[in-house]
């Protein structure tokens, strides 16, 4: 059967607690008073950053290893597509140029005052990106 506590014993505890809690508050205190203390927060800080990156170069050499496309792999292939991209949008705008060229020619030359339809093709936006 359980015993009735003694209101003296719990409120000794209670006291022997906050006395505990207080000075463990204190020392607390003046442990991250010292220099030393952002010396080490800093330091730890530094090693986090280092092992991350590690981890992450580990991970690439690991993918690069079994052959399979790493971080770099489509950061590179990605800036090759842009060039490609970029390179046949300016021909894109070449041809339509030429063929804008060659309406002009063949309406002057016909003698027509017909005005040439414009044969330039129409871009959506599913095709410009």
């Amino acid at each position: 059967m359980a015993k009735a506590s003694d209101p003296k014993a719990d409120a000794q505890i209670h006291e022997l607690y906050e006395q505990a809690e207080s000075r463990t508050a204190e020392a607390f205190e003046e442990l991250v008073s010292k220099p030393s203390f952002g010396m080490l927060l800093a330091r730890s800080a530094e090693n986090v950053a280092a092992v991350t990156r590690i981890s992450s170069e580990i991970a690439d050499l690991v993918l690069r290893n079994l052959r399979l496309a790493g971080r770099a792999d489509v950061t590179r292939l990605a800036r090759q597509l842009h060039r490609t991209e970029d390179k046949l949008e300016r021909l894109l705008q070449e041809v339509e140029q030429l063929r804008d060229e060659l309406a002009r020619g063949q309406a002057s030359a016909n003698g027509s005052s017909v005005v040439a339809t414009d044969t330039r093709r129409k871009r959506t936006p599913a095709a410009s990106s």
